[in-house]
């Protein structure tokens, strides 16, 4: 196996370009439909589609839409589809990198479905792949044209993907599978339906003939859909660095209302682009936001005497622990990876950046670690065994001491 250290800079150069290419792709998305979104019709053209007009970088721009085909041929046709695909393979290689080679700590949860992190590979391949099947089946059916309709469909399966996924996975492997899939749906649309249309239209006008119209509306509501889920797909993407939200008991509901926030936004601006201002939609956005917050609240850690089920459990326990004990634990079940020269085999620097060798770093580290502990995130799997009693008075000792500077 690769040595750590390497590992984490094919990480880093993995995840660099998986952002650059994903820029690129989702950046050129959002500018198509607001330049479809904002056509001119042009009364004197009939050849013309509409013209959206921009000025940007200095200079002015004219963007035109054909019905058919321009009067010339252009010599060069960009097509649009490797800024998806490339950020498809990145994505998959880093999934891959960090899921599957590391899966015994990131991709199996305590009290999950699944425990073996050789049968975690194959659920998330299998999660990955029938999800995309059963997109792609319903995309092709008849359903697809009821708009309002299949958009509720569609709504009610993420829903029940992101409970599915948090049931099977680790938590913070479930909110990136999600991100996945969604990723995956919206490559599949442009692999199986945007690209294949593209083709069948220019090989129709070169030869003369007229292209499949229902082909071609086919492709643009695959891409319109596409549009829909940008922004749940990069709240996926950045969703591993916020424990407090995929550590909750109602993480999968906490998931799915934040980007069902995120696409009812996408479409206050999409409305936007047609000269509609409906704010009713960004205030939607902002309370599915602010009832996450509500919903996800966790105990009051600072207060010992917080009605709350956590400081029942902790005061009830017996002797409290002694300064000897809490950094022997420490040493057994967090040095392994958050020490100057980890002894876990999948990392070569402490994650986040975080070293505990003693009670003094844990209460620095007050808030994070009470999250990470609290929540049985930490340690990674529980591969060193930390007993629930251990935990209990962990979480009691950290509610009951003040936190040390730089906290």
């Amino acid at each position: 196996m690769m040595a750590p250290y390497w590992l984490e800079w094919l990480e880093l150069l993995l995840r660099w370009l998986h952002l650059l290419v994903g820029v690129a792709w989702i950046g050129a998305s959002l500018h198509f439909v607001l330049v479809d979104r904002s056509l001119i019709s042009d009364p004197e053209d009939d050849a013309v589609k509409g013209r959206f007009w921009a000025i940007h970088g200095g200079g002015v721009y004219q963007f035109t839409k054909y019905n058919l085909a321009p009067p010339e041929w252009p010599a060069t046709l960009h097509w649009s589809k490797w800024e998806a695909y490339t950020t498809w393979l990145t994505g998959m290689g880093l999934l891959t990198l960090i899921y599957y080679l590391r899966s015994d700590a990131y991709l199996v949860g305590a009290g999950k479905w699944v425990t073996e992190p050789s049968q975690a590979i194959w659920v998330s391949l299998g999660l990955i792949a029938s999800s995309l099947a059963l997109y792609e089946g319903l995309i092709r059916s008849p359903l697809a044209r009821r708009t309002v309709l299949f958009a509720a469909l569609i709504t009610v399966l993420v829903l029940i993907l992101c409970w599915l996924s948090a049931q099977l996975l680790s938590n913070r492997a479930a909110f990136i599978h999600v991100g996945v899939i969604l990723g995956s749906i919206m490559v599949g649309n442009v692999f199986f339906g945007i690209i294949p249309a593209q083709k069948a239209f220019v090989v129709a006008v070169q030869a003369g003939r007229d292209p499949d119209l229902a082909l071609t509306l086919a492709a643009r509501h695959r891409s319109f859909f596409n549009n829909y889920l940008t922004m749940p797909v990069l709240f996926c993407m950045v969703s591993l660095h916020f424990p407090l939200l995929y550590q909750h008991s109602l993480n999968f509901l906490g998931l799915f209302l934040v980007m069902f926030a995120g696409a009812v936004a996408r479409h206050f601006f999409n409305l936007r682009h047609l000269n509609i201002l409906h704010w009713r939609y960004l205030w939607i956005a902002a309370g599915l936001i602010a009832l996450t917050m509500l919903l996800l609240r966790p105990p009051v850690l600072d207060d010992i005497n917080a009605p709350s089920a956590l400081s029942a459990t902790v005061e009830s326990i017996e002797p409290a622990l002694t300064k000897a004990e809490i950094d022997g634990l420490m040493m057994t079940h967090c040095a392994n990876c958050h020490s100057a020269s980890p002894t876990h085999p999948g990392f070569a620097t402490a994650p986040g950046g975080l070293y505990f060798v003693d009670q003094e770093d844990l209460l620095r580290q007050k808030a994070r670690a009470a999250s990470a502990i609290g929540s049985g995130y930490m340690p990674l799997g529980n591969m060193t065994k930390l007993s629930r009693a251990e935990r209990a008075r962990l979480m009691r000792y950290l509610i009951t001491s003040e936190a040390k500077d730089g906290a």
